[in-house]
């Protein structure tokens, strides 16, 4: 059988299998599979490689562990060193069992078709991160920001400020249980919520989380809620319970990276 075809079948197996997962699966909120943000490399490998092979078979791992597990990491190690891939998934903590598991198919899917032949690519949706690199992240800090977006202005209101400011210092110590699990906090009318990836200790959690909040408050100032996700970690908070996907946003370069905006996109 020719490498193309060879490809073909195993692309096409791993669709099937995405379906499969999407079918059986109970359907989570649509809120959960909003496009928050995705990247790929752009060192690219050779299609019918067999780096192309580990890929599927750390992506395949990824959707199979999210039916048991709301986060986990893989290694499939190659012939050759540079053959090596590494992955994880991760759900946020409040998207358990089916919902994660539908969640982490659909990101993968989508993986798949945005970074083509790419040797890295990351997605994240509202509901869980995907990634997967040739080169080791795993349990490495990486404090980038990734996109950071603000809802309009409220105006100034000391009491919102401080409700909004006692919020984020919550989310931004242990108190609320294991640093890499998903922690809420509501003082008033303000929420917030905040977590970190799995593969970091809880120092390195609450380094990233510290960095994320800073600029959150400095960034979106008086905003009705604001979005801060850093590489490793997120922090976001809505004042009344209002959020949304408009607003002022920006995204930030990744060496080596590039990431769509709006439907276009940039080399970084």
């Amino acid at each position: 059988m020719s490498v193309i075809s060879n490809r073909a079948l195993s692309m096409w197996s791993l669709c099937v299998f995405l379906l499969t997962v999407s079918i059986l699966i109970t359907p989570s909120t649509s809120a959960m599979d909003t496009f928050v943000y995705g990247g790929c490399s752009q060192l690219k490998y050779t299609p019918g490689s067999p780096y192309e092979n580990n890929v599927n078979s750390i992506l395949t791992s990824l959707v199979n562990s999210a039916m048991f597990s709301t986060y986990n990491n893989f290694t499939t190690i190659g012939s050759n060193p540079q053959d090596t891939v590494y992955g994880l998934f991760q759900c946020r903590g409040d998207l358990q069992g089916n919902d994660c598991a539908r969640c982490v198919a659909r990101a993968v899917s989508q993986l798949g078709t945005l970074c083509m032949d790419s040797c890295g690519g990351a997605f994240q949706l509202e509901g869980c991160l995907v990634k997967y690199d040739n080169s080791t992240f795993l349990g490495v800090e990486d404090k980038t920001v990734v996109v950071q977006k603000c809802g309009p202005s409220l105006g100034y209101n000391s009491d919102e400020l401080t409700r909004r400011d006692a919020v984020l210092a919550y989310l931004g110590t242990g108190d609320g249980g294991a640093y890499n699990t998903y922690r809420g906090s509501t003082s008033g009318d303000v929420q917030g919520v905040a977590q970190c990836v799995g593969d970091l200790s809880p120092s390195e959690c609450q380094d990233c989380l510290t960095d994320a909040i800073g600029q959150l408050r400095t960034d979106c100032g008086a905003a009705a809620w604001g979005d801060m996700y850093l590489a490793k970690c997120f922090v976001r908070f809505s004042v009344g319970g209002v959020h949304s996907h408009g607003g002022n946003g920006k995204r930030f370069r990744h060496s080596g990276w590039w990431f769509p905006i709006f439907g276009s996109l940039f080399v970084l």
